[in-house]
């Protein structure tokens, strides 16, 4: 790559200007940016997006790219004037169901540092004067920072901006193609010639599916029309515009800004509505029409004129599907009642899988990045993000949510992508459960004991493409004979949905007698070649050049200490390891450092294969699972025969096995990997051998309870890139006598001196169970959040993990904020379950 990288940015919407102001902003000089459109009003999504940011967000990141876009347009100016218009932002309940869901994100927004505050009724009208007072109304969220973002504004600042940086802009310019090279780009091919790149970025929005198709990477969005409209205007004098009582209203035929708002932005989720003030007009937007997607090369070469009413990603109104949002909008602003539809259009917007935006580097093209399906709302946050990980290798905020290469090969084809970016098109302002699964496709991916789970009554819910057992029906039985100390407490009605008490009995006989669990989901790679222990030593913070035999729990470090991810690596022969991932991130990480291995030192070349699909695992865990395995196989499975951390190759009923002897339940026991064709005859023989010592089919609940009460971290749920491994309580996993990535970062670190822990809390009153996400108040004032939670069933508690300041110690009192209130807890010593190991080692 060239010393001064020459980097072409396609796209000149809110999302592209901002990367091209972020990076000159980071000292980057060689920056052309290429718009199909003209540059006055590209005619993309942002020259019709109604501009409303509510930053308050299930996903801490997510919230903190919209903090970061308020605080951003807030400093634009443009003739005195900033590109923010921070009325606040108001989002109403009409249901009880809504209103404890307000509670719940205001719950978010103190997590996060956003400031929130559940009002009620009266107050709603106070702060909205026009919203019906027929009771409809029980309440709101009212969150002061919000407001509307004036992103043609915004866009027209930052182009002028960074022109004066030195940024070059070529309007009326499509892309036709992007050439590369030995799996680089190199140019980006316009009508009047190709532009040098060694780094280009997509911000295309809803065209980012054919940018992303020039180039072979797959591109997971969908565009779909929103409907949006502005009713006729109100009276100057009519009560119900934005004056507070006893404020002067403009009067007479005084010319009022078409775009000039005082009102709060308003949400209307419970019936998919949300409205903002054009001056005298309201401008109202809809959820909950029938999707209809687009398909951007449909929509023809965007014309050299380009107007409010013009433009490729502003289709034809359909009033029919409107119809049903006007009533509704007329009884909530009853001020509405003798207005009419002035405008209406069917807007584009970009939708995905699960909801998240795009960004990062391709997997398979190094120097091609995109930061797509980005809204209005996180435009500033996702560019910055975007910025720094181009000039620093990551960025300060967590991407894990947002990489390009999350989802899974089945999650990237056409079918699933048009019908799950639908369904999040309906669900958009629903009221989901954090563990709610999508009810179609399913069944995507199933692993080798799927006949078996069902028979035994397992409730399934699904993560990457994989239907997960969470309990089992089957073990319901044994609920009567649970001993009073692991009976489970009654929940509350939120934390009991995708819940059954069957998880205690599952957990009480994890830790008494045997049980087996699949853990097939999990990734595995295989890394194999002369070059596979050089490339785990300089990636891995462990000790992985042990002989074949060794299991090594161990860090991927990024450049500035951050987490990349925590794997397990088993060294099974010299050449060959099979490595245990945390997802599709991870591999495209271990893939793209091979290949770059292999071209510099083609004798020490390294080859990455994913084994996921074509292998499966049964985690073996309790005290007596060594007696079910000596009655599989004659192999000796002792602790001389196969120590704590070790592996070994053997036979189980005849089935070719991989015996790794760790577990993350806390119990002596082992993970068995056959491959998938020898699944089911595996599973059997395990069940079989078992029944004498009651082997019981454990789910994920079970695991997750059990999981926390020995202390075991979650990567991307309890650490993320965010975190060092001291802060993280994961120091053990460094081996500071060898060079890593990521070691030089950590000088001058340690746990006694850093800024935040992870920290093990317990609810004291014994009964209270949290999800996660919700916030952790010391002294009345909200220092942290949760990130797992469960009821320990050995323990007898509830416990949570949760970030706070590195001045809170064990023995601390805080608060949990769960629906409002709040839930006295402790800090604990850790791990809650057997500290000395001896289970584990037994």
């Amino acid at each position: 790559m060239a010393c001064k990288p020459r980097v072409v940015i396609i796209g000149a919407g809110i999302v592209g200007t901002n990367v091209a102001d972020e990076l000159v902003s980071r000292g980057w000089s060689d920056i052309t940016v290429v718009e199909q459109g003209p540059l006055d009003m590209p005619g993309g999504s942002t020259s019709h997006a109604p501009g409303l940011v509510f930053q308050t967000n299930p996903s801490k990141t997510m919230t903190l790219f919209a903090r970061y876009t308020v605080e951003k347009l807030l400093s634009l100016k443009s003739g005195g004037q900033s590109c923010f218009n921070q009325v606040g932002g108001l989002e109403v309940a009409t249901t009880p169901q809504r209103l404890a869901d307000l509670r719940r994100k205001q719950g978010y927004a103190h997590s996060w540092g956003i400031d929130a505050r559940v009002i009620s009724a009266e107050e709603c009208r106070r702060l909205y004067p026009s919203l019906t007072d027929n009771g409809l109304i029980l309440g709101g969220l009212h969150i002061p920072t919000d407001g509307l973002a004036l992103a043609a504004r915004a866009v027209q600042v930052l182009i002028k901006r960074t022109k004066d940086a030195g940024v070059r802009y070529l309007e009326l310019t499509p892309v036709t193609g992007i050439e590369k090279a030995n799996g680089q780009v190199t140019g980006v091919v316009t009508p009047g010639g190709t532009i040098p790149a060694d780094i280009v970025i997509s911000c295309a929005g809803f065209w980012g599916v054919e940018i992303g198709a020039m180039v072979g990477v797959p591109i997971p969005l969908l565009p779909m029309a929103h409907q949006y409209v502005k009713t006729t205007p109100l009276p100057h004098d009519e009560p119900t515009t934005g004056a507070a009582d006893g404020e002067a209203l403009p009067n007479g035929d005084a010319p009022v800004d078409p775009n000039s708002a005082t009102l709060p932005i308003l949400r209307y989720q419970d019936q998919d509505l949300y409205y903002r003030e054009h001056g005298t007009q309201y401008g109202i937007g809809y959820y909950g029409h029938r999707p209809m997607p687009v398909v951007a090369a449909s929509l023809g070469a965007t014309p050299k004129q380009v107007d409010e009413k013009n433009m490729p990603s502003r289709l034809e109104f359909s009033p029919e599907d409107f119809a049903p949002a006007w009533k509704l909008s007329q009884e909530i602003l009853p001020a509405l009642q003798d207005r009419e539809i002035a405008d209406g259009f069917n807007g584009i917007f970009s939708f995905t899988p699960d909801g998240g935006p795009l960004i990062g580097q391709a997997p398979n093209v190094d120097g091609f990045y995109v930061a797509e399906a980005v809204w209005v709302t996180h435009s500033a946050g996702v560019a910055r993000a975007l910025a720094e990980l181009l000039t620093h290798g990551k960025s300060t905020l967590d991407l894990a949510e947002c990489e390009l290469a999350r989802f899974e090969d089945v999650q990237l084809t056409p079918e699933f992508v048009k019908e799950t970016s639908q369904q999040n098109f309906i669900e958009v302002y629903d009221i989901l459960h954090p563990l709610q699964p999508r009810e179609s496709p399913r069944c995507l991916r199933v692993t080798p004991f799927y006949a078996r789970q069902r028979e035994l009554g397992a409730f399934f819910l699904e993560g990457t493409g994989w239907e997960r057992p969470f309990w089992y029906e089957e073990n319901a039985k044994l609920l009567k004979d649970l001993p009073p100390e692991w009976q489970p407490v009654e929940r509350d009605a939120w934390s009991s949905r995708y819940y059954s008490p069957i998880a205690a009995a599952e957990a009480w006989k994890t830790r008494t007698a045997v049980a087996m669990y699949d853990m097939t989901p999990l990734r595995r790679l295989e890394i194999a070649g002369p070059g596979a222990v050089d490339l785990l030593m300089r990636l891995t913070t462990g000790t992985v050049s042990r002989k074949p035999g060794a299991v090594t729990y161990t860090l991927l470090l990024d450049d500035q200490g951050g987490i990349r991810s925590d794997i397990t690596v088993a060294r099974l022969t010299e050449e060959l390891y099979q490595v245990g991932v945390n997802g599709p991130v991870d591999t495209a990480y271990f893939t793209r450092e091979a290949r770059l291995q292999t071209r510099r030192a083609p004798e020490r070349f390294v080859h990455v294969r994913d084994i996921t699909g074509g292998t499966c695992c049964i985690g073996l865990w309790g005290p007596l699972s060594r007696d079910v395995m000596a009655a599989l196989t004659p192999d000796d499975f002792s602790n001389k025969g196969l120590g704590y951390f070790r592996c070994k190759r053997t036979s189980i009923a005849g089935v070719p096995v991989t015996a790794l002897r760790l577990s993350y339940v806390g119990e002596l026991g082992w993970e068995l990997y056959a491959s998938a064709e020898n699944g089911l005859r595996l599973w059997d023989a395990v069940w079989r051998a078992g029944q004498a010592q009651g082997i019981v089919a454990g789910g994920r609940t079970a695991f997750n309870s059990l999981r926390l009460e020995k202390g075991f971290r979650l990567w991307g749920t309890d650490v993320t890139t965010e975190h060092d491994p001291y802060e993280a309580g994961l120091d053990f996993a460094l081996k500071l006598d060898k060079s890593f990535v990521g070691k030089s970062a950590l000088s001058g670190r340690s746990a006694k001196t850093a800024p935040r822990r992870l920290r093990c809390l317990t609810v004291d009153d014994g009964r209270s169970v949290v999800l996660g996400k919700e916030p952790v108040f010391v002294d009345g004032r909200a220092v942290g959040y949760v990130t797992s939670a469960a009821f320990g069933y050995t323990v007898g508690k509830p416990i949570a993990y949760a970030w706070l300041p590195g001045t809170v110690g064990e023995g601390d009192a805080v608060e949990i904020e769960y629906f409002g209130e709040r839930i006295k807890a402790t800090v604990s010593r850790e791990p809650l379950y057997d500290p000395q190991m001896s289970r584990l080692r037994g």
